[in-house]
């Protein structure tokens, strides 16, 4: 996952109707495009040319006055505004869409100019950008790739300039600006090392500038400001295909195999990176976007630790999860085997303050270890329903109350049993325990256990256990005063997570080899977890010798393909394809393997982990749009059918990579007797068929590259700059405008137009989440780890309503939900939920 942020989009967002054809958004509709993440100005921009010497389109003659002078350089340079250069730039672009209106737009742009005594270039072509943007309907979505060209020009001479070649070739030498940005100290040297200065010239060739029409505005603006290499003045240097160009060639960097022709087989590699990367058919995580091939920064997205129930290991814990936010990671921290509050210290009684001061720890960690000024970092905490202090842990995000005993700023999860859910069913009695006395008295820890099937198994055996000690102290409670309490926080805050930990540990491919505890920050990774312990610590002269057991320390290295474009061919071109999956997953699958291997992780322990399991999350995102293009209604059963085979397609392709790639580089260390190599993997999930038990016996002699494959994660950010829709969420509006603390800007469904209209009409808000849920369980068969689910729901849903989604989510096999996004809208616009 992306420690992507993960939380609602920033609002408030007004939603609109279908608006008639022409209309256009109030004037403020865009950031200004020649500003960075930070406001500070990306560079000067040439797109209004002096004019030359005789030329016709002069705006005036020797001794007549000038009405309007454009200004460069802070004013230092001016020249007087050529009208009808101005429209035939405008009319260039337009020849690419002539079925947009482009007289109004035209007016438009010259009365601000010409209103006024002087405008600044950049200023210009700012609101060359805005007014496009402005204009973008259902009728006409087209306008915000006119905004695209637009932007592209300014980055095409911003980066001319900065690299001293003809702006007109678009692109400059690939081969310089790896020596100049190494020089510069933003790319690290790996590449030029790994690479001959020919290989770096025939990688150059393989740059398509066409593909960057593939762009909407909006994900190339993001794109740029927050992901393109700059000087550290933030000057434009690198160029949207040199960013993919750069991530394929730092990822293949060590795939020259011995012997003759291993060198010609790389670059092959390199030119499928690129190929799938250019051509928008998948995303790397945003930490490999943003840091691959530059100095600093680590690949990966996602992290999960297990805190250690002693003063050292929760101090240690927090210093790890501080390096890894620092690095760019979102962090999940499984707590349920600290102490609850009143607990035993060295055999004192009530000396434990619980989880909650630690807890408070953390979140001041998020708060003050950033990641570079860019973002705050990212904790989730999670702890068993069973746990002693789980009241306060799902008050700790609350407004009202003891601030004193809440932690605003991490983002909570809980952990819970089938028997638990069985007892919200039957409203019956439930029991907290404190974890440190269950295990003095009993020896063992309740969560080192799970039922193996569906209403029987160990973990049941041993609660019941634990109840009938009567030395062990307990508070009773009813279960579903426990529910409500979670479902207020949830409708407040958005948390708790639900993370159901007796299906996830069921459906663990290498269960043989540890548990899954909790999950991360956006609960779509689950893989096994134990803590790290500190073994002894010795004076050895002037050093301190510190001795570890390294525990399972969760990382997962995520892509997601865009099922927007790698799924559907052209249009007339036929139905649904899988050449593009074919080719697509495999080197997809190759690149994730490769980040293990070329990740600088900041915890040691994660490293470990990182290479003994080689776990990646291959996922996807764009699911509303490829159902909009292929006419699929998202309440129908034909989408829960489709979700089924689509995500068993893209499964045994990854599956069968996995294998390829074992075969070629050896299998994780810990396959033997995984549910990979005895066959369970597939007989779980019914794969019967011919294929799937010619691969799974292939597999059985051949293992796996890789211990866990699949994760769907939430990759907002991504899907944006690829112009699709995020991980498998249906859209918010089909369009409606957002409204951030200075513009106002239109927002366009991707491929919106008449006919996708109808089906992506509802939004998020006005479709059945009963049936996302049922889609979303024919998923999850198919995804090894999870799936981040967001419930969306009116603030005003009856709580029986919400407790029935909880339930059927359980009830259906989903492993994990994610948020539950409450909005005000009206209960009676809700068809699903106003029974």
């Amino acid at each position: 996952m992306s420690i992507e942020t993960n939380a609602p989009a920033a609002g408030p967002i007004i939603a609109a109707t279908p608006p008639v054809a022409g209309g256009a958004a109030p004037a403020r509709a865009a950031p200004s495009p020649a500003t960075g993440a930070e406001g500070t100005r990306v560079a000067d921009d040439d797109t209004v040319p002096p004019p030359r010497a005789g030329d016709p389109h002069a705006p005036h003659v020797a001794g007549e006055a000038v009405s309007t002078w454009i200004t460069k350089e802070a004013g230092n340079r001016r020249m007087p505004f050529d009208r009808a250069r101005l429209e035939r730039s405008i009319d260039r672009v337009h020849a690419e869409f002539p079925q947009l209106d482009i007289a109004d737009y035209t007016r438009s742009v010259l009365g601000f100019v010409e209103r006024k005594d002087a405008v600044n270039a950049d200023d210009l072509v700012d609101h060359l950008i805005r007014e496009a943007e402005a204009r973008v309907d259902v009728t006409a979505p087209e306008w915000e790739l006119f905004a695209a060209r637009l932007y592209l020009h300014r980055l095409y001479k911003r980066a001319s300039r900065n690299r001293f070649y003809d702006a007109g070739e678009k692109y400059g030498s690939y081969v310089g600006l790896q020596e100049s940005l190494a020089d510069r100290n933003i790319y690290s040297n790996d590449i030029l090392r790994a690479y001959s200065k020919e290989e770096l010239l025939e990688a150059g060739r393989m740059i398509d500038p066409e593909r960057d029409r593939l762009f909407a505005y909006n994900g190339l603006y993001l794109l740029a400001t927050r992901y393109l290499a700059t000087d550290h003045a933030r000057n434009v240097y690198e160029l949207p295909q040199e960013r993919w160009l750069t991530i394929a060639l730092y990822l293949m960097q060590h795939e020259v195999a011995p012997g003759p022709g291993g060198r010609e087989r790389r670059m092959q590699l390199v030119g499928e990176a690129y190929w799938a990367l250019s051509n928008l058919y998948m995303t790397v995580a945003t930490p490999t976007l943003q840091n691959a091939g530059k100095v600093g920064g680590q690949l990966s997205s996602c992290f999960i630790d297990t805190v250690d129930d002693s003063l050292q290991g929760i101090f240690d814990s927090n210093t790890d999860i501080a390096r890894v936010s620092k690095g760019g990671g979102g962090v999940g921290a499984y707590l349920g085997y600290v102490r609850s509050s009143g607990s035993a210290i060295r055999g004192v009684p009530n000396s434990s303050g619980g989880v909650v001061p630690w807890i408070k720890q953390l979140n001041n960690t998020a708060v003050s270890v950033d990641q570079l000024g860019q973002r705050k970092g990212a904790v989730a905490v999670y702890l068993d329903i069973w746990h002693r202090d789980i009241e306060a842990f799902l008050d700790l995000r609350l407004n009202n109350g003891d601030q004193r005993l809440r932690a605003h700023d991490v983002f909570t999860s809980v952990c819970i049993p089938d028997l638990f859910m069985e007892a919200v069913e039957r409203r019956g009695d439930w029991y907290l325990f404190d974890p440190h006395e269950v295990k003095r008295i009993k020896g063992w820890y309740l969560q080192d256990f799970y039922d193996e099937t569906r209403g029987q198994g160990t973990f049941r055996a041993k609660y019941e256990e634990v109840v009938a000690d009567e030395r062990i102290a307990r508070r009773t409670v009813r279960a579903i005063d426990i529910f409500k309490r979670i479902m207020v926080s949830q409708l407040e805050t958005g948390n708790p997570f639900m993370f159901y930990r007796d299906e996830v540990n069921r459906k663990n491919p290498n269960k043989h080899a540890g548990m899954v505890y909790s999950s991360n920050l956006c609960t779509e990774i689950l893989q096994n977890m134990s803590p790290t312990r500190l073994m002894q610590e010795i004076i050895s002269g002037n050093q301190i010798v510190t001795t570890k057991q390294a525990g399972d320390f969760v990382v997962c290295n995520l892509s997601s393909v865009n099922l927007g474009r790698a799924v559907l061919p052209p249009a007339g071109q036929g139905d649904l394809i899988t050449d593009v999956l074919e080719r697509l997953i495999p080197i997809q699958v190759r690149m994730l393997d490769n980040v293990i291997d070329l990740n600088a992780l900041p915890v040691p322990q994660a490293t470990i982990t990182n290479r003994k399991y080689r776990a990646i999350g291959l996922g996807t995102f764009g699911w509303h749009h490829l159902l909009a293009l292929k006419g699929i209604d998202w309440n129908s059963r034909e989408a829960e059918d489709y979700s089924d085979a689509l995500y068993e397609r893209i499964n045994f392709l990854t599956v069968q990579a996995s294998m390829e790639l074992a075969k070629e580089k050896g299998t994780y260390s810990a396959f033997a007797g995984s549910d990979w190599h005895t066959g369970e993997y597939f007989r779980a999930r019914d794969y019967n068929s011919p294929q799937w038990l010619e691969l799974s016996a292939q597999v059985a002699v051949n293992g796996v590259r890789n211990g866990w494959l699949m994760a769907v994660a939430p990759n907002m950010s991504t899907a944006q700059i690829a112009g699709s829709t995020a991980s498998i969420d249906p859209i918010y509006s089909a369009f409606y405008y957002e409204e951030k603390k200075d513009y106002r800007r239109p927002v366009a469904a991707p491929g919106l137009s008449l006919e996708t209209w109808p089906y992506y009409e509802k939004g998020a808000y006005k479709l059945d989440q009963f049936a996302s849920v049922r889609q979303n369980a024919r998923r999850q068969r198919h995804v090894d780890q999870s799936i981040s689910f967001n419930f969306y729901v009116p603030s005003t849903i009856r709580a029986s309503t919400l407790l029935d989604l909880h339930l059927t989510a359980w009830r259906e096999g989903l492993k994990t939900t994610y948020y539950v996004r409450s909005n005000d809208i009206d209960i009676a616009e809700c068809e699903w939920c106003g029974s």
